[in-house]
């Protein structure tokens, strides 16, 4: 297996460690107490989910929709839960539309560890942007992805277009 050295994700792998280990309030329950939106990459906050970006994004624009309530299955979260997800997952994919114009999306849930979920007991939808040429050589010959924008750049364009598109 190939490795790519990459020091700055150590804290992200502490932090998830210490989630996973402690019987506390999981990674997304912190965040989502705390009053640090910009900080923690909280784009917009709903009655039962929050959308944040994906700090090791799979592609520019990677969101997650999160419930407020740590849920492991699907199964246990409330109607009121669901169809906010739902109706939530379609605001993004708008936003996303509007600031970033991609191609196309994925989005899904990881549910369980062996179904790929990093954090098990939280569940969370994914909504990754995809372009034509999101796949180049870099991931293909180099097995390196290339993220084109800084973080805080893509959060101040989403940002833009929540706030004119969430306006009363």
């Amino acid at each position: 297996m190939d490795r790519m050295w990459s020091p700055w994700r150590a804290q992200h792998v502490e932090t998830f460690e210490q989630t996973a280990d402690e019987a506390g309030p999981s990674l997304f329950a912190r965040l989502a107490a705390e009053e640090r939106d910009e900080e923690n990459l909280i784009l917009w906050r709903g009655a039962c989910v929050f959308v944040l970006m994906n700090l090791y994004p799979y592609n520019n624009g990677h969101l997650m929709i999160v419930p407020y309530r740590e849920v492991a299955a699907y199964e246990d979260l409330t109607d009121e839960e669901q169809v906010e997800i739902a109706r939530t997952t379609g605001r993004c994919l708008g936003w996303l539309k509007a600031a970033l114009r991609p191609d196309g999306f994925n989005v899904g849930m990881n549910l369980g560890t062996a179904g790929g979920a990093g954090l098990p007991r939280h569940l969370h939808v994914h909504i990754v942007p995809r372009w034509q040429s999101d796949t180049n050589f870099m991931p293909v010959v180099g097995q390196v992805k290339v993220i084109p924008e800084d973080l805080r750049d893509t959060y101040r364009k989403l940002r833009h277009v929540i706030e004119q598109n969430e306006a009363p």
